[in-house]
């Protein structure tokens, strides 16, 4: 093992007295938390402040005594608390509670301290402690909360089932790998992407599977939208799937930081579709997910921006529907809402874009599809996105404008939406292709069309000012 800073280690202090030393603002909150812990509470101080007065009257566990503290108030404490202003001070205390033989913490002066207090999450009974070894609390601070969005929301409530369900297994005498696949398949319900409470008849369910040395967990399959590119921006939920996945089916669109965010033990493999070169076909992606998902894995399909927009869900969701896998769907942030907040455009502009369309330019064969209702894409009250439009752009282009689609419209062709090396090509919509030709571009872009781009395309412009010139 490597070097270890301190040794993380949990009080039970039910009933057990404790001593705090000091009253002023800055030590009410470590009398609330000591208070939480169902300690038996004495607070010494000779001008307590109104905060800590107001705590203490609430508190039926605690007591003010409000005078000086004296080494004899230490003997016989479980821990001990001193809210000094200097270090003669806490040197004074701390050599009493060692003669007493008591742990102490000095407030907020960690060279005085036998231990620390650091950040917590609180799920009861459900605790996690983050020590920084007083060196960066606000850096723990900030662990907590990274800590905090992967949780379940139902975490508490399922460490309160542990809690009572602990109970009814011991008296089983089971053997011991019988009580660990109980709770491995208690874990595995808990840590689950479905932030469901548990319920009592699940206990009879782990039980049964727990006593099958032939049982095989359940498995299940969740869609999971990675969103546009920037790893920022996938949901937590989205997060906590990846966190508890055995197998992660990933597109080629999904950014690595995101793939990476999948626990260390999954397995991660490469799906994606590639124009032009090898790569998997559909039929075969679904005969994985169905075949991980029956084998009692737990899957996750991996998919840019959000599965349920051009992300062929449907065909995925009935073949694991008809092979009776289990199947859920987490949205993510479309490609689409990600360009237009990096633009800081509105697609629903008032007076400028009534409607919002999005389309995709690429058929079955690759080309361009027969059946777009051209008078839609044409209308100058829309904003429309155009997915996988670049190798069929010289085609969609000459259509709009043999439909009557104004050759000065704004567009701009986004590349890498939201990701740090995001491009943008700004143009008139008969101008486009050429502009498009010359940047080559190469990743994932979107085709945005209509009168909310042109301050993009004028600028300094006022939106309504620059779109007068086009209507």
């Amino acid at each position: 093992m490597g070097e270890l800073a301190v040794l993380p280690v949990f009080f039970a202090l039910k009933g057990k007295r404790v001593v705090l030393a000091g009253a002023s603002e800055r030590a009410v909150w470590k009398a609330e938390l000591l208070n939480a812990t169902g300690a038996q509470l004495d607070v010494i101080a000779a001008d307590p402040c109104d905060a800590m007065r107001v705590l203490l009257a609430a508190c039926p566990n605690a007591q003010l005594v409000e005078r000086t503290w004296q080494p004899s108030d230490l003997p016989g404490a479980a821990m001990a608390l001193v809210d000094a202003y200097t270090d003669d001070e806490a040197s004074t205390f701390q050599a009493a509670a060692k003669a007493a033989g008591v742990p102490m913490n000095a407030i907020d002066n960690p060279a005085f301290c036998d231990f620390q207090f650091g950040a917590m999450v609180n799920r009861s009974p459900l605790v996690i402690g983050i020590s920084t070894h007083g060196t960066a609390p606000v850096f723990g601070q900030a662990i907590r909360g990274r800590l905090e969005t992967l949780l379940p929301a139902n975490i508490q409530a399922w460490a309160q089932a542990a809690r009572r369900w602990r109970a009814r297994v011991v008296p089983l005498d089971l053997p011991f790998h019988a009580r660990r696949r109980f709770w491995e398949r208690f874990s595995e319900r808990a840590l689950g992407v479905s932030d469901m409470p548990p319920r009592d008849d699940e206990f009879e369910a782990f039980l049964d599977s727990a006593k099958s040395d032939e049982a095989v967990p359940t498995g299940r399959v969740t869609l999971v939208g990675a969103g546009p590119g920037d790893p920022d921006l996938i949901t937590l939920k989205a997060l906590r799937a990846l966190q508890g996945a055995d197998i992660v089916l990933y597109d080629n669109l999904v950014a690595p930081e995101i793939v990476d965010m999948a626990r260390r033990e999954a397995q991660k493999i490469d799906v994606g579709k590639r124009g032009g070169r090898p790569s998997c076909k559909q039929d075969d992606i679904t005969a994985m997910m169905i075949a991980f998902g029956k084998a009692g894995k737990r899957v996750v399909r991996l998919k840019g921006g959000d599965p349920m927009i051009f992300g062929r869900a449907n065909e995925e969701i009935a073949g694991l529907v008809a092979a009776g896998v289990p199947v859920e769907v987490i949205p993510g942030v479309t490609a689409a809402l990600g360009a237009a907040a990096s633009l800081q455009i509105s697609l629903t502009e008032r007076n400028l874009a009534r409607r919002l369309q999005f389309i995709t330019a690429h058929a079955k064969d690759g080309r361009l599809p027969e059946d777009i209702d051209w008078a839609a894409l044409c209308d100058r009250g829309a904003a429309t996105v155009v997915y996988m439009g670049v190798k069929t752009m010289d085609a969609l282009v000459a259509k709009l404008l043999g439909h009557g689609m104004d050759a000065a419209m704004p567009a701009v062709l986004v590349e890498r939406a939201t990701q740090r090396d995001e491009r943008r090509i700004v143009a008139t919509i008969a101008d486009m292709p050429a502009q498009a030709k010359l940047a080559h571009p190469d990743g994932p872009c979107l085709l945005m069309i209509g009168l909310v781009f042109a301050p993009l395309l004028i600028p300094h412009a006022e939106a309504a000012g620059a779109a007068a010139l086009y209507t």
